[in-house]
């Protein structure tokens, strides 16, 4: 199995959980307590090492991992939805999966609300006039409401690097540079 098909089957198991969690939230319309227990858990990945470890490893049984996201869940106070299909994910051995359900669950609550996530890359943090300016003209390319998510990255130099959906901008500084220099080598 090469690395392309254990991300497809990754994205599969996570479209199941994440059909199964995103249908009990919106029957119950609870989509936003989903969103914040979506937002608490990407940040817990992003910046806890041990709760990463505790979803890859196989080191650790169903049990522990089981009791751990269990503890994890209730001090989080994540909605009963998310608690119980981590405890399934946990028994399943499907911890894995989790960057991937929370993406597959933030496209679905986007979709319902009539959003899309716009990936923003800077070289400096972007003000919140220029965020709601670029949010504002990004909806009028797009269609529907754009929610930014912005990041920083000093290696651009300047401008920034714009991703909606499959579709890429890149006004950087540095792709520039690179493409004068990619010019430059096939002129010498």
């Amino acid at each position: 199995m090469d690395v392309s098909e254990s991300a497809s089957v990754s994205t599969g198991i996570a479209n199941r959980y994440a059909t199964a969690i995103f249908e009990l939230a919106n029957e119950s319309k609870k989509l936003k307590p989903l969103e914040s227990d979506l937002d608490a858990l990407g940040v817990l990945l992003a910046e806890n090492g041990e709760f990463a470890d505790l979803i890859y490893s196989p080191v650790y049984t169903r049990e522990e991992q089981g009791a751990s996201v269990g503890a994890i869940a209730k001090k989080m106070k994540l909605s009963p939805a998310v608690a119980n299909a981590l405890s399934l994910m946990a028994s399943k051995r499907r911890l894995f999966v989790l960057p991937h359900l929370i993406n597959a669950l933030r496209a679905m609550i986007a979709d319902a609300k009539g959003e899309v996530t716009a990936d923003i890359t800077s070289a400096k943090a972007l003000t919140k006039a220029q965020s709601e300016k670029l949010a504002k003209v990004l909806k009028g390319t797009v269609g529907k409401d754009v929610k930014i998510n912005a990041t920083v990255d000093d290696a651009l130099i300047g401008g920034l690097v714009i991703k909606v959906g499959s579709q890429m901008i890149d006004s950087s500084v540095a792709s520039k540079l690179a493409a004068l220099q990619n010019s430059m080598k096939e002129v010498g």
